[in-house]
């Protein structure tokens, strides 16, 4: 089971999301939060699978939370996925420099959280895909130059990463085996100093490795 923490300072929409992710076998919530500092402090203290963390809310906002949970210099970060009603601009890019792994709209759709639960659950990052091209192609990225440059298959895995397919879709696409596409985003996340997926997304936006939809 996915254990899943939530956190959002409205009760009817913690319950409404509560209710989404219990028709789902394979997701449970462990908590709920009404607050920033309160979802830090039972996020630290139980360390779900999965927190799911709205913008706005009293004492800590979101992005606050998200960097106090997965941000640079967190030596043993979880895994944050941003729900909001709010797109903007400011929001995303906060929330994902932060160390956020994914950003779903709360009107995306109860197939959609699942999925994005379950994406961060194994490491990917899954943003609405209303908000990823737009986001991708303004993010810039933080770091080092890259020491080692990437081999023919690893450019061809961070193209499909940018274009936000999933690990079992760039499977598909390059006929290698998952285990493979794993192993290829590893090195690539230690090659470029990212993170996470995300981060990948955004350097090859940024260094022009991929251009169009």
């Amino acid at each position: 089971m996915i254990s899943v923490l939530l956190a959002d300072d409205q009760a009817m929409v913690r319950s409404g999301l509560r209710l989404l992710l219990s028709d789902e076998p394979d997701i449970t919530v462990v908590a709920e939060a009404a607050d920033g500092v309160e979802a830090v402090e039972k996020a630290r203290r139980l360390r779900p699978d999965v927190c799911l963390v709205d913008i706005r809310m009293p004492r800590l906002d979101g992005i606050e939370v998200t960097r106090a949970l997965a941000g640079p210099g967190v030596p043993d970060p979880l895994r944050v996925v941003v729900v909001t009603t709010f797109d903007l601009d400011e929001y995303v890019y906060g929330a994902l420099r932060g160390g956020a792994v994914g950003f779903v709209l709360k009107d995306a759709g109860p197939a959609l959280l699942a999925e994005a639960v379950r994406a961060a659950n194994v490491g990917d990052a899954l943003v609405s895909p209303s908000l990823t091209l737009r986001l991708l192609r303004h993010l810039t990225r933080d770091g080092p130059a890259v020491a080692q440059p990437l081999s023919k298959r690893e450019t061809e895995v961070v193209r499909a990463i940018a274009r936000g397919r999933t690990n079992q879709e760039i499977a598909a696409e390059l006929f290698i085996s998952l285990s493979t596409v794993k192993t290829h985003v590893s090195g690539i996340q230690a090659k470029l100093g990212t993170r996470n997926r995300v981060g990948i997304a955004a350097w090859a936006w940024e260094n022009r490795i991929i251009e169009g939809p």
